[in-house]
């Protein structure tokens, strides 16, 4: 048996979607275990392309099963919806090949309208959040104010719940952002309207796990952004709300004795950023902008321009090392083929001396890059399917990478489709 994380190595949006969608034809089960709907893993196959922001990416795959986990931001109204656009392409989504743990909490309603009134309330102190009411979701959680999903199949119960914290949330609504207050029957409505929809694929998928390792079942765990964006090891408090490390996924999956076995981690060719925070790497101009068209960079749930630079392999060897990774899939590489020479950030100079160390957070702000350039190989590498037909200089930039950040660089993908891959095995 197998268990494999799928993570991102840096701030997120490196391909890990077009990996687990690669990989799962080896695995029988693959979970999300963290994170919500406020980030997106684009996908391409057969069946068209697809922006995923709570389905698992192994959906799309025939005979695995595809679970979402205890420590996900459950959001019905927004996984229906996208329950919805999946099926309409063509893709069998049914409670055989979708389960959800019923000790995920739900996202409310509420939680969304929260985390746009304190981005407003922050205003220029914004931290770039994409409003789905990730943060005000977590915090809820540790204050065991939410609702787990299996809460679903106790309804009297349920509604005196809601009512509690209803009474409560309205404090917060009404008197900290003068906010218009929830009623009973505005959940009343979300509950019909969603939560009964998703409710035939909620179980205890705990003991669906546990079976599954006692048979020897390869398990696929999928992460959400990455190492940078992690609660406790990213680039506090510019980072999203829960544990985007491989090391949480035992217990984000309700499999907490999971031993981790591969950990793959995914490094995009360049450098990309959505929202705030500090970002070394950063290029400007005329520079920024050809590489966001060339690389397409945009949000996969936003739209919004994603910030663009050059591989920062310090911030790629602390990913690395925080995600504790065993091999590296490197994605895009084929968006850099246009470049006569390549950027590349090799090491970082804070208080005037050069450092390989990714600073603590607060010290950020007073790192620069130090860029060295690396041969470009202008042409299209994106037919490659072997290592050996890759141009020179195409191999020795994914090497010096490669030797850098101390990892295996096993897959290169140059392109998007799910066969535009080249492995190194």
């Amino acid at each position: 048996m197998a268990n494999c994380a799928i993570v991102g190595i840096n701030w997120g949006d490196e391909g890990k979607g077009r990996m687990v969608d690669l990989l799962t034809e080896n695995y029988d089960v693959v979970v999300r275990y963290q994170g919500g709907g406020n980030a997106g893993h684009t996908v391409i196959n057969e069946y068209g392309k697809f922006a995923l922001h709570l389905l698992p990416s192994g959906i799309f795959r025939k005979g695995a099963v595809n679970i979402l986990g205890n420590g996900v931001a459950l959001d019905p109204e927004n996984l229906w919806t996208e329950m919805q656009a999946v099926i309409e392409k063509g893709v069998a989504i049914t409670p055989e090949n979708l389960k959800i743990s019923d000790r995920a909490s739900l996202l409310l309603p509420w939680h969304r309208d929260l985390d746009e009134l304190e981005e407003k309330r922050l205003a220029d102190k914004k931290y770039g959040s994409t409003k789905q009411g990730i943060a005000p979701f977590y915090s809820d959680k540790y204050q065991k104010k939410t609702v787990l999903a299996g809460e679903l199949f106790y309804p009297e119960q349920l509604k005196a719940h809601l009512r509690d914290l209803v009474e409560w949330k309205n404090l917060t609504l009404t008197k900290v952002y003068g906010a218009a207050p929830y009623t009973m029957e505005m959940l009343e409505k979300w509950l019909d309207g969603y939560c009964e929809k998703i409710k035939p694929y909620i179980c205890d998928t705990g003991a669906f796990l546990r079976a599954a390792q006692q048979d020897g079942k390869n398990i696929l765990f999928e992460a959400q952004l990455g190492s940078l964006r992690d609660l406790d090891y990213g680039i506090y408090p510019y980072t999203t709300s829960s544990n985007t490390t491989a090391a949480f996924a035992p217990i984000g999956s309700g499999l907490p004795s999971a031993k981790i076995t591969d950990v793959v981690g995914v490094v995009k060719a360049y450098s990309t950023c959505v929202g705030e925070g500090p970002f070394v790497c950063e290029m400007f101009g005329d520079e920024a902008a050809a590489l966001r068209e060339a690389g397409a960079e945009y949000g996969a749930k936003t739209g919004r321009p994603r910030r663009v630079g050059a591989i920062d392999l310090v911030a790629t060897r602390y990913g690395v090392e925080v995600q504790a990774a065993t091999e590296i899939a490197l994605t895009k590489l084929d968006v850099l083929s246009y470049m006569d020479k390549i950027p590349v950030c090799t090491h970082y100079t804070l208080d005037g001396k050069e450092t390989d160390t990714f600073p603590f957070p607060s010290a950020l702000s007073g790192a620069k890059p130090v860029i060295e350039y690396f041969d470009g190989w202008k042409c299209d590498i994106s037919g490659v399917r072997k290592w050996e037909d890759l141009p020179k200089a195409a191999k020795d930039y994914v090497t010096a990478v490669e030797k850098t950040i101390g990892c295996p660089i096993t897959y290169v993908s140059v392109g998007p489709e799910r066969d535009s891959i080249i492995i190194r095995k």
